[in-house]
């Protein structure tokens, strides 16, 4: 067998090969700048965390680490990165945070620690040298030599070690520094003749990523028996798969929405494998074959959601097709309610009842202008209470009839094939066309009173009917044949083509003896007395919320993006009205008020989460005090600081009366 000459690749324990060299390992110029935020290391944390808590002898693998010897003769460096700098700085500070958090606590595990940082052979120089740009910021933070005047200095290196710093207690250091040592990568080490560049492009550019639903196949079945592996795979997944088809990653995140009652984010993110594993973080065979007949059962309501003709109950089915007219977002719920009404814990008619209720609520708020984005969390939060909290959780942010009056009154009608469907009552609209009864584009002749071209109308006239072309009253649904002999009629025209329709509604307009913004105002009118009677809003409560989003609901943000300091217009907190405009004042608050009013609260979540109440001020960075001995550390970015707010109210009971509302520009945000 012949070996590759210009590659060398190994195995090898992550803190034993850092901790074995004496020299430097330095990032090149080229490289780009360190750029892990805190979500990056709360996942490195989280796995460190994980491979600790597993049975001897497992490990976590991080992946490839590619290096160069350094050709330099006046660089005593022995390894140059070429892949692998922000996992290895990140490593580092997690490192130098263990470090600084143990010093005074266990001096032996300190100098193993210290061995992993910094050169045998000189103290002062850390054993990873970043780009000479940023490496004098580096070294302070990894040897603890900041100066009073760093505290005002911004760097991702400052953020992520006190990151770490706020997360790491003394006594869960042995436990963190047991994960660490169990951290594997493979060793890639190149010759002078190799091509260091293509073989970058080749570990990084080729080939496709593994989506959620692969990552969450691979860890299912990893470490089963083959035996296994096959049963597993032919009783469970490929009967999801079937059932899903291409809409599988779509499934998982809807299953773990249902499931958690949170929102699970896709976007640049693994959000739903870690999500995934984080609701199922061991899976021995016997509890996987519970949990997957669980999922298989639930692929099947999700197949009954994509091909509503294949429901068992006809109504039901079309109350599926209804539904799927807002699109998909409502699957989590719908499939908790269904399992329901499959086991005999949901009547067909309470099913249908609360089918009914959530077309209510996203077609009122469509009307209305108002976001149907990340309602459905929150709507299986209210279920885990019953079905009185729900009917309760929907009533509440339903828009109430005045509003859906004025609404219909003055704006464009959404989803018009469906509702003049419902309206006409015609169950099956495919073959009929959505008719305006005063055309998009009238000709000069178009006249709606037989009297007056539509070339002789005022401007005026002319623009409050075009104002009012695509509202409730000037909509008809009509046979196909029939709206294209009506396209560019005049009303009197028409008049003749509608009384030839089927559509109940549409066949009376052949009543109407002129068409102009009174007939439309009138026909607005009486077709809205119809509308909230068919999609009515639950009527045990008054509330009409103003778009106020549950704070569990937020968004999560990385980083600090534009517009931060303005993202909320204000927070309701229970009852309360709260002039808070950027989640860094609202967490610094909602910490304050309940260490003053749920103190027990704020100790337990802090000493769980490992922060960000201390009793001391350990480390350089921005902390609030809240009371003697007591410090609130205020460094953390803004989808953590989020993050602990949402927990530390969970933990308190009190998360369901806590809300926020968006400004214009936290909607906008990205």
């Amino acid at each position: 067998m012949s070996t590759a000459t210009n590659v060398e690749a190994t195995a090898v324990n992550t803190i034993g090969w850092l901790s074995a060299s004496d020299t430097t390992i330095v990032v090149p110029v080229y490289q780009r700048q360190y750029r892990w935020d805190i979500g990056g290391c709360e996942q490195l944390l989280g796995d460190i965390r994980a491979v600790a808590a597993a049975d001897a002898g497992e490990t976590h693998f991080l992946g490839s680490i590619l290096s160069t010897a350094s050709t330099s003769h006046d660089d005593d460096a022995h390894l140059v990165l070429i892949d692998g700098q922000q996992r290895i700085t990140t490593l580092m500070l997690l490192v130098a945070a263990l470090h600084h958090t143990l010093r005074g606590h266990d001096p032996a595990t300190a100098a193993e620690l210290e061995r992993v940082l910094v050169r045998t052979d000189d103290a002062t120089r850390t054993k990873l040298r970043p780009h000479r740009a940023w490496a004098d910021v580096f070294e302070s933070v990894v040897l603890g030599d900041r100066s009073p005047a760093d505290d005002e200095r911004e760097s991702r290196f400052d953020d992520n070690y006190a990151f770490f710093r706020s997360q790491i207690r003394p006594d869960e250091a042995a436990h963190i520094w047991r994960g660490l040592q169990r951290l594997e990568h493979v060793s890639i080490t190149l010759g002078a003749e190799a091509n260091a560049q293509q073989i970058f492009e080749s570990l990084n550019s080729t080939g496709e990523p593994l989506r959620d639903h692969e990552l969450i196949h691979n860890y299912v079945l990893m470490g089963l028996s083959h035996a296994e592996q096959s049963e597993i795979e032919e009783q469970f997944w490929l009967p999801i798969e079937r059932n899903t088809g291409q809409q599988i990653g779509s499934f998982w995140r809807h299953y773990l929405v249902m499931l958690t009652g949170r929102e699970v984010t896709v976007t640049g993110e693994r959000g739903v494998y870690d999500a995934f594993r984080h609701e199922f973080p061991r899976l021995d065979v016997e509890t996987l074959r519970e949990r997957a007949t669980q999922w298989r059962e639930f692929s099947e309501i999700y197949r009954l959601l994509l091909e509503p003709a294949a429901a068992p109950d006809a109504e039901v089915g079309r109350q599926f097709g209804y539904l799927n007219t807002f699109g998909r977002g409502m699957y989590p719920l719908v499939m908790r309610l269904y399992r329901d009404h499959r086991h005999g814990a949901l009547g067909v008619d309470e099913l249908i009842g609360a089918l009914e209720h959530l077309q209510s609520l996203l077609l009122r708020r469509k009307i209305v202008g108002i976001s149907t984005d990340r309602l459905v969390a929150r709507l299986c939060r209210a279920m885990d209470d019953g079905r009185d909290a729900l009917v309760r959780a929907i009533a509440r942010i339903t828009p109430s009839d005045e509003r859906v009056r004025v609404g219909l009154k003055y704006g464009d009608l959404p989803h018009a094939p469906y509702v003049l469907g419902r309206l006409s009552g015609v169950d099956e609209v495919e073959g009929l066309d959505v008719e305006h009864v005063f055309p998009l584009a009238p000709s000069d002749d178009w006249s709606g009173d037989g009297a007056r071209r539509w070339a002789d109308y005022t401007d005026d006239e002319q623009n409050s009917h075009r104002a009012l072309a695509q509202t409730l009253g000037n909509l008809a649904l009509l046979e196909e044949d029939l709206a294209d002999r009506a396209l560019d009629s005049s009303f009197a025209a028409k008049r003749a083509l509608y009384a030839r329709s089927r559509v109940v509604p549409t066949r009376e307009l052949a009543e109407t003896p002129a068409w102009g913004t009174a007939a439309i105002a009138a026909r607005t009118e009486h077709l809205t007395d119809l509308f909230v009677r068919v999609w009515e809003r639950p009527a045990v409560v008054s509330i009409d919320d103003d778009n106020l989003t549950p704070v569990l609901d937020a968004k999560r943000r990385r980083g600090w993006p534009r517009g931060w300091q303005r993202e909320f217009d204000y927070v309701e907190y229970r009852g309360e009205h709260w002039e808070v405009k950027d989640v860094r004042y609202l967490f610094n608050r909602i910490f304050k008020r309940l260490w003053a009013d749920s103190r027990q609260s704020v100790v337990d979540f802090s000493a769980r989460r490992g922060g960000p109440v201390y009793p001391a001020m350990a480390w350089n960075g921005q902390w609030d005090e809240l009371a003697e001995g007591q410090y609130l550390y205020m460094g953390w970015d803004s989808k953590y600081m989020l993050t602990a707010v949402q927990g530390v109210l969970d933990e308190a009971g009190w998360a369901s009366e806590v809300f926020v509302k968006y400004s214009y520009i936290g909607d906008a945000m990205r």
